[in-house]
């Protein structure tokens, strides 16, 4: 992604790069303070420059608004086997708490949806904490529907392992 302006005065939405790694870690940990997930919080600046820089598993781009980070996006492609075809998987949308409510959420998520759209994706998704009622009201105010008959399932650190002997 390049560097895109938006239609919010003064928000600039700019492509992470190596000297952006630590101001989005303390992003990422802002969010899981937030989700109440921060014990299960082990991001480095190496293993985001792994990730997003050397291996490109996602892409993220920082919401500067005013000349300050405020905010981050992450997203990636995946796959939908029965539209045969990429869609647009949104990680993280994040703003500042001070700073929500002045569109910088939404000039996010339209930016990655148009992003979306120029890859030729059928679809956008994301998952959002049923206690998160604030967002899910956004999120629907922009026409998203709940996969309601759908359930989450995770397998992580030791059960991964386990799994794939």
């Amino acid at each position: 992604m390049e560097e895109r302006k938006t239609n919010v005065e003064g928000l600039i939405l700019k492509p992470v790069a190596k000297e952006d790694l630590s101001v989005l870690k303390d992003l990422l940990y802002e969010l899981a303070v937030y989700e109440h997930l921060e014990d299960i919080f082990y991001v480095t600046e190496e293993i985001l420059e792994e990730s997003l820089l050397v291996k490109q598993s996602a892409e993220a781009f920082l919401a500067i608004y005013e000349g300050k980070p405020v905010g981050y996006s992450i997203y990636f492609m995946n796959f939908s086997s029965f539209l045969g075809r990429a869609g647009m998987y949104l990680e993280d949308l994040y703003v500042k708490p001070e700073y929500r409510g002045h569109g910088i959420g939404l000039a996010m998520i339209k930016t990655v949806a148009r992003i979306a759209v120029e890859r030729g994706c059928r679809r956008f998704e994301w998952v959002c904490l049923n206690w998160n009622v604030n967002s899910i009201k956004f999120y629907k105010s922009l026409g998203a529907k709940p996969l309601d008959e759908w359930t989450t399932y995770r397998v992580t650190d030791d059960d991964l392992k386990k799994l794939a002997e």
